[in-house]
């Protein structure tokens, strides 16, 4: 990865922002339940210097990409030269928008980034890229947000800007990674506790080489079934608020008055966040096969109950299960594409990520793109 810190050494602003992983519980902060990502040490790099107009220039080094926008016409999402903004550029142009409707002052920027997290990968690109900008206009601009209204910007800016109807999991965790930790995360009261992960194991990412785009994929189409959901159970449970008020019990109960394939989505968030409760105090006990027995069950809720998986990664999570130190395995992010997350113990991590290389190459004829990754500190100015 290009460097912009040593490209650029006398720019004042200097960002790191951490991509993320969630370990359990995929789909389930848009219906209001519990998270348990890690922020990794997979980074933007950010390096930036205020101007005094209100010209925005953006030069990514990995994308080999240039991008100017006015901060007078955020309203019109064009760039500089009238054009529509579209793909990356939404994220750093929406962040501006975001924090200016929030009555914040947003300066002009020069900003040159590089980043090893792939995009559409399902790693958070996109809100690392949001905090970076964030606390890179935060410098400029000489004020200061705590972090979690910071990433609420942030998530405003990826929904209402961006068109991806996220929840504030990805945000939160890029803000708010703990070296060594996992993150507990109450996506309602937004209190959350940071958890030791087994030090006898590695995460380790595998990435499928498949690619989805989030706006266009079927993310805002299970979001809108779980919404479908709510209304339609409402009429049986009328206090019921969102999917993470619902139990299994009564689930079971009501649940007829759901077609099908609705049902199936509820019964997976209902599960799925029992699961992350339930992993807390494997955390806890330091009871690595415990964690990755959730794991693998919650993979199978992604694949069969909520529909969000790929055969690709379906053949990633059964190699991985079979392989000697797994503890457990599922896909993380949204699904229909990106990597996989992989509990091993460390003593075995270099044999099993050899392993599924060749398993998946014999498979399913691609390269995965496979690594150990570390829980690591959330986005911050360097030196700080």
């Amino acid at each position: 990865m290009s460097d912009p810190f040593e490209q650029l050494p006398d720019w004042e602003i200097r960002v790191i922002s951490p991509g993320r992983v969630n370990l359990l519980g995929e789909h389930v902060d848009y219906n209001q339940g519990m998270v348990l990502p890690i922020a990794i040490d997979r980074f933007v790099r950010l390096a930036a210097r205020p101007r005094a107009d209100d010209l925005v220039t953006i030069e990514s080094l990995d994308l080999k990409s240039r991008l100017q926008f006015k901060l007078e016409d955020l309203d019109q999402r064009v760039d500089a030269q009238g054009k529509a903004l579209a793909g990356w550029a939404l994220y750093p142009a929406g962040v501006a928008w975001a924090l200016r409707a929030g009555g914040l002052e947003v300066r002009g920027l020069d900003a040159v980034l590089a980043s090893d997290l792939p995009i559409g990968a399902g790693l958070s690109s996109s809100a690392a890229l949001e905090l970076a900008f964030a606390l890179a206009w935060q410098a400029a601009g000489g004020w200061q947000l705590e972090r979690m209204a910071l990433a609420q910007l942030c998530q405003r800016a990826e929904n209402a800007y961006a068109g991806v109807a996220c929840g504030l999991m990805d945000q939160f965790a890029c803000a708010h990674g703990v070296a060594r930790h996992a993150l507990y995360f109450d996506t309602r009261s937004l209190q959350w506790q940071p958890l030791p992960m087994p030090p006898d194991s590695a995460v380790v990412i595998a990435d499928s080489g498949m690619r989805r785009q989030l706006a266009a994929s079927g993310y805002n189409q299970r979001r809108a079934e779980c919404e479908q959901a709510v209304s339609l159970l409402r009429t049986r449970l009328p206090d019921l608020r969102s999917l993470r008020d619902l139990n299994a019990a009564q689930l079971d109960e009501y649940g007829d008055c759901l077609p099908p394939e609705i049902r199936k989505r509820a019964r997976h968030v209902v599960e799925e966040i029992a699961r992350v409760q339930q992993a807390c105090f494997c955390l806890v006990q330091d009871d690595a096969a415990g964690f990755g027995r959730l794991m693998a069950a919650g993979h199978a809720s992604l694949r069969d109950l909520f529909e969000v998986s790929l055969p690709e990664l379906d053949g990633l999570v059964e190699a991985a299960l079979s392989i000697e130190g797994c503890h457990g395995a599922r896909l993380t992010g949204a699904g229909f594409g990106g990597c996989t997350v992989n509990l091993v113990a460390r003593h075995a991590a270099v044999d099993f990520m050899n392993t599924l290389e060749k398993r998946y190459q014999q498979d399913f004829g691609r390269q995965a793109l496979i690594y150990c990754c570390q829980p690591s500190r959330g986005a911050h100015l360097l030196g700080t």
